[in-house]
């Protein structure tokens, strides 16, 4: 199950209390203040695991508490410091306050460690309140409390590209054609419920991250379909492949499907429509009218966008969709050669 909004509670472990202890030894006349010191409580940490996609496991797991600090003992004994406890949120999660909204963190690589909720402070025994002239003293501190808060966890994948268009449009396809992943592929609307990750090789060992993303429907933005709940997760790829069916099959307009996939992704945020995006007329192995794919090519030059024609069921045109992607998400990079040229990195023949 694909989770990627979850609410839990975090408790820092409280601070131990300080002891008020007094030396009780034999030729030792004069012992004076022996109370050690309360240990630290534990913090609640954070961290980024490329282990985990979804936040399934903290839905069924809500409160995270952190252990306690011990508290002081005599002979100047200080407390144990309680232990932490690391909590793993996958890559892409965006951690807020529940109450006042706002962002305390936002996990882009993996490793990254956050403490969300610090320990308290173990009190201080009565040996550190001893002076000249006040040499018994009962005086000593409690621990302070550790922090408590309450969390939304927002996920938002993190992939280069991303695949939006209509339910149908032949995302699941082309990402199980150019990756590993194995999506369910089938003839109805909404065959794919959740974000499909898929990783792309290339042939110098690059690799880029694709992004199956549930079909949008129009007014999506507004709650209808999957696509409110789904079109957060395109916000972070570098580059939208925008497909368009153009087979004959679905009879709808591509040019109208065009329209109005591009006005959602405007509706649900100013940012989307800026992101490079490549139209691909999808299954033209099956359309049979060309003046369905001559639609699509000249809305695309319309609004300047880079155009292709695949077919995932026989490979047509997915070998350069591939190298088109890889020269956007892994630039040439320029290096100087022994006889003072220029020569560029794979993908420079694009």
């Amino acid at each position: 199950m694909f989770i990627d909004e979850v609410k839990i509670y975090v408790k820092a472990g409280d601070g131990g209390n300080g002891c008020m202890a007094f030396r009780r030894e034999k030729f030792v006349p004069r012992g004076g203040p022996s109370g050690g010191d309360g240990g630290r409580g534990g913090s609640v940490i954070l961290v980024a695991s490329e282990h985990r996609n979804t936040l399934l496991e903290l839905r069924y797991n809500p409160e995270h508490k952190a252990e306690r600090g011990k508290h002081g003992e005599g002979s100047n004994c200080s407390g144990r410091h309680g232990d932490d406890r690391q909590v793993d949120v996958p890559v892409g999660t965006m951690v807020y306050d529940w109450k006042t909204a706002e962002m305390l963190y936002d996990f882009t690589k993996p490793g990254e460690r956050f403490v969300i909720a610090k320990g308290g402070k173990g009190g201080r025994g009565n040996q550190h309140f001893a002076t000249a002239s006040h040499q018994a003293p009962t005086e000593h501190e409690p621990g302070t409390p550790g922090e408590e808060k309450t969390l939304r966890l927002e996920l938002k994948i993190l992939a280069d590209v991303g695949l939006v268009g209509f339910p149908n449009a032949g995302k699941s396809t082309l990402i199980s054609r150019i990756s590993a992943a194995r999506p369910k592929i089938a003839d109805y609307p909404f065959t794919t419920l959740e974000p499909q990750l898929g990783v792309v090789p290339m042939p110098d060992e690059r690799s880029f991250v694709v992004a199956d993303i549930p079909g949008l429907i129009e007014g999506a933005h507004e709650g209808h379909g999957l696509g409110i709940q789904f079109l957060k997760h395109v916000e972070r790829t570098r580059v939208l492949l925008h497909m368009v069916d153009v087979s004959d099959v679905t009879g709808r307009d591509p040019r109208s499907d065009f329209e109005i996939i591009l006005n959602e992704l405007a509706s649900f945020s100013d940012e989307l429509p800026k992101k490079p995006m490549i139209v691909v007329a999808s299954k033209v192995d099956a359309a049979q009218d060309p003046e369905r794919i001559a639609a699509v090519k000249a809305i695309a030059a319309e609004h300047g966008m880079q155009f292709l024609e695949i077919s995932s069921a026989t490979g047509q045109g997915l070998e350069e969709l591939k190298f088109i992607l890889a020269a956007i998400v892994h630039p040439p990079k320029v290096i100087e050669t022994k006889d003072d040229g220029i020569a560029y990195m794979p993908y420079d023949r694009l």
